[in-house]
């Protein structure tokens, strides 16, 4: 429980040296003033002026889809609609060992990432909840490198089909850490309206956060963000509850998005966007030009509203690539987000790590004296060039453990008979 990480740079371009004791954040001092002889050998990592930040976050995953993609068949349309398709036919034999074997490999792939907190949905409108049993069984079983929390999510509607919204509270029942809800693929808006209280008032039950699927879609009149938030708002929950894609809120007419933002900003609903499976699902339905449906991450920020970055799919029917990495996620956003400027470095590390943490609900976060003793340094000098580059996580400490550990690569380019070392960073 005990280590040392020297001449590291963190987020802010300070070079400190770090101690960790008993699981803790014991001291931060500027680099070459620690005491690494004070640690066991093997407890001491000399970061060489390479960038340090706390742990990352994944607030959004389905890890009893993950690394299902092909199987039975592959998503050729790409829609979200034919990947919900594919999943049903996919969980008529849902297996609980291989959903473990399944989500422990994704797990790994995360931790070897720097991740070691993850939020899971597991759909409740499989019959026997399999998934959802398994997920919770793993719950545990991963605890040395991950915190999972489970979320009971009604993939195919709370109304959709009779049992559906049984099936959702016997999985809170259960002990679902958060209860989920898609609103926007029931039949009808009153349904939508209605899955929503359902939710909440499970959530109020339970004492639990709510975590919702809204508005996936790039329909403008698929409308129920405004009824999370005011119904978080009524109850007091607002900072216990997020909205997941929010992707309608892209196609929304100008005024009508201003007052959502407002009610947003009031309830202190936070907000998930998904880059990779938002910039493949949606815009699926459009000719030219065609929209880039996602949710509106600078007006958000604007209307102080928090908006944490998710990976949500792992190779399955509804994204079909990934490694689980989040830097990945940020990758694409800072593309299809048009936050491609240098001052929006700061902004899309901010997501990273501080409104991640804040929507898992993440306690002692962070590179402070006296937080819990977790870090992640990277193979890259700076922010800008981690992000760009998508630097290999060369050691992950987990409250004093090192629970992940990456040899970089090494590149040459042959000239002239000479062999000359790459380095892409500059």
């Amino acid at each position: 429980m005990d280590y040392v990480v020297t001449d590291a740079t963190t987020l802010a371009g300070d070079r400190i040296d770090i101690e960790i004791r008993s699981g803790r954040i014991d001291r931060i001092v500027p680099a070459g003033e620690g005491d690494p002889e004070a640690f066991d050998r093997d407890r001491h990592s000399d970061a060489g002026g390479r960038l340090v930040t706390p742990p990352l976050v994944e607030p959004h995953l389905h890890l009893d889809a993950t690394l299902t993609a092909g199987d039975p068949r592959w998503n050729e349309t790409g829609t979200l609609a034919e990947g919900i398709r594919v999943w049903a036919e996919h969980k008529e034999s849902l297996d609980a060992a291989d959903v473990k074997a399944r989500a422990t490999q994704a797990i790994e792939w995360m931790a070897a990432n720097g991740i070691t907190r993850v939020r899971t949905h597991a759909d409740t409108t499989e019959e026997t909840l399999t998934g959802v049993e398994a997920l919770l069984e793993l719950r545990e079983e991963v605890s040395d490198v991950v915190d999972l929390q489970v979320v009971a999510f009604p993939q195919d509607g709370v109304f959709t089909r009779p049992g559906h919204e049984e099936l959702l509270r016997e999985a809170m029942s259960m002990g679902c850490d958060l209860v989920g809800g898609i609103p926007h693929n029931e039949h009808t808006r009153e349904d939508g309206v209605s899955s929503v209280e359902v939710a909440m008032d499970l959530a109020e039950r339970y004492g639990a956060p709510a975590d919702l699927h809204i508005d996936e879609t790039d329909d403008p009149g698929s409308r129920f963000t405004e009824v999370l938030a005011s119904e978080a708002l009524k109850r007091g929950l607002g900072g216990r509850t997020t909205a997941s894609h929010t992707t309608a809120m892209h196609s929304y007419p100008n005024a009508y998005a201003d007052k959502l933002l407002s009610l947003l900003r009031e309830s202190g609903v936070s907000i998930v966007t998904n880059p990779p499976d938002n910039s493949v699902l949606q815009g699926r339905y459009d000719d030219y030009p065609r929209r880039r449906g996602h949710t509106r991450i600078d007006q958000l920020h604007d209307a102080g509203v928090t908006v944490a970055i998710g990976h949500d799919s792992v190779m399955d029917p509804w994204y079909h690539y990934g490694v689980g990495d989040q830097l990945d996620a940020a990758f694409v956003l800072l593309h299809y987000a048009h936050m491609s400027g240098r001052g929006d470095v700061g902004t899309l590390w901010r997501m990273l790590t501080e409104s991640n943490a804040e929507v898992f609900g993440a306690d002692d976060y962070g590179l402070a004296e006296g937080n819990e003793g977790s870090l992640v340094v990277y193979d890259s000098p700076d922010p800008f060039n981690a992000l760009r580059t998508r630097a290999a996580r060369t050691v992950v400490v987990r409250e004093g453990r090192v629970v992940a550990e990456t040899e970089p690569r090494e590149t040459v380019v042959h000239r002239s008979g000479e062999k000359r070392r790459v380095d892409f960073h500059r």
